[in-house]
């Protein structure tokens, strides 16, 4: 019976030790997540923007980080860069064609170690309804608890696409042979996450 009773306390312990290497499940906070970004513009100087409505969830643990994923869901409608007629063109059918592709998303496939709390977030991006893979250089900015007990998750990660591959094409050439809109897009996230309970 002793020996019957260490064999089950043993199987416990293995039990405990695994299950502190799952990965958490956190949900953005809208509140302290942003996405930017910046274009050429007149091949001189660069034009930012944001997008203020940013939702979506992501799993993660450094110990198992093969079992990380994040999805983020994007509405092309938040996009904002200060000036309301450029918003305006930028949601027209020449660039994001808000009311066609109302949504921007992002699937993770697989992350990997790149370095110290340093990881390449390989996934699906989703854009004018074409999708195409991109790889997010990503860094865990750590966790810790707020005054209210919730534990959160930070990150910063960026990437860079050309924005003809998700066919927004539209352009004009200026005096000097340049073009009026660069074709590549510097993307900037800052993410931060609450642990589900």
């Amino acid at each position: 019976m002793l020996k019957l009773n260490k064999l089950f306390l043993s199987f416990c312990a293995v039990c405990a030790i695994g299950l502190q290497g799952y990965a958490a499940d956190y949900k953005i906070d809208e509140a302290h997540t942003a996405v930017s970004f910046k274009v050429k513009h007149l091949g001189i100087s660069y034009t930012q923007g944001k997008f203020e409505n940013v939702a979506g969830t992501f799993n993660f643990a450094p110990e198992q980080i093969k079992q990380s994923k994040a999805n983020a869901i994007i509405k092309v409608s938040s996009l904002n860069t200060g000036i309301k007629q450029r918003d305006e063109h930028l949601k027209s059918p020449e660039f994001f064609d808000a009311d066609k592709y109302p949504e921007i998303t992002f699937v993770t496939q697989s992350v990997k170690p790149s370095g110290k709390d340093a990881y390449d977030i390989i996934g699906n991006l989703t854009i004018h309804g074409v999708t195409k893979p991109v790889v997010l250089k990503a860094n865990y900015e750590g966790t810790v608890k707020d005054p209210w007990g919730n534990e959160r998750a930070g990150f910063t990660a960026s990437t860079k696409i050309n924005r003809q591959d998700y066919g927004m094409n539209f352009n004009k050439t200026v005096d000097n042979g340049g073009l009026l809109v660069g074709d590549e897009v510097w993307i900037s996230l800052e993410v931060e996450g609450i642990k589900e309970k």
